[in-house]
């Protein structure tokens, strides 16, 4: 199989019929590789799941040998915002493929990502015309609320999870996007994690695979 980005795909073993897709985004100089870590324990659990974990479209500006859905080289929201929609544009693109290649419906499609790959599934998860079976977001945030708020076509469910001691990523992030999202009457579900920084623990994973299996038909 060939899609626009390079990917890392993880098949159903025993060559089981693909009923559902999990979608992983990576983060900031991260790649495909990294994040398909997380399959290691949820495939187990999701028998007739194929995951796939893009590389983003570009060379990360500060880490050349991983990629970046937006850069991240200065603090000019307007800029971020400008790169974040054309990211949007190819993870469209890339979600239409899949989405074909593999007969499924985007109800049977989840949108998960870390960090910066988080940022993209919230925009990408809730500004589509077809509503996914869910998104779940690692260390993230919106990146702008005033445009996504502008922007919102669906309601699929979500799920964000946090560590408190978050460098990287202020945990407030979280606690601002259960707010908006709530106002905005989308089901949205939390976790913030104690003592964890900008990583994605086993007590994150467990949540994740929880949450992923209530939303899709295993």
């Amino acid at each position: 199989m060939k899609f626009s980005l390079n990917t890392t795909v993880i098949k159903p073993e025993d060559n089981e019929k693909v009923q559902n897709a999990v979608i992983l985004l990576h983060g900031y100089g991260g790649d495909g590789k990294d994040i398909s870590m997380l399959t290691l324990n949820w495939k187990r659990f999701l028998k007739n799941t194929v995951f796939l974990c893009p590389d983003a479209h570009e060379r990360c500006a500060i880490n050349p040998i991983g990629y970046q859905w937006f850069d991240l080289n200065t603090e000019d929201k307007n800029y971020i915002l400008q790169e974040s929609k054309k990211a949007e544009k190819v993870l469209n693109d890339y979600i239409l493929e899949v989405s074909n290649y593999f007969n499924l419906a985007y109800s049977q499609i989840c949108v998960s990502g870390f960090s910066q790959g988080c940022m993209m599934s919230l925009n990408v998860g809730l500004t589509s015309e077809k509503e996914f079976a869910c998104i779940v977001g690692f260390s993230g945030k919106i990146i702008d609320k005033q445009d996504l708020s502008s922007r919102i076509k669906n309601k699929t469910n979500i799920l964000m999870i946090h560590g408190e001691n978050d460098p990287i990523v202020p945990p407030s992030n979280l606690l601002e996007a259960e707010d908006f999202f709530l106002r905005n009457k989308i089901k949205i579900e939390t976790l913030m994690i104690k003592k964890c920084d900008h990583h994605i623990p086993i007590e994150a994973s467990s949540a994740a695979l929880n949450f992923i299996k209530k939303n899709l038909i295993v």
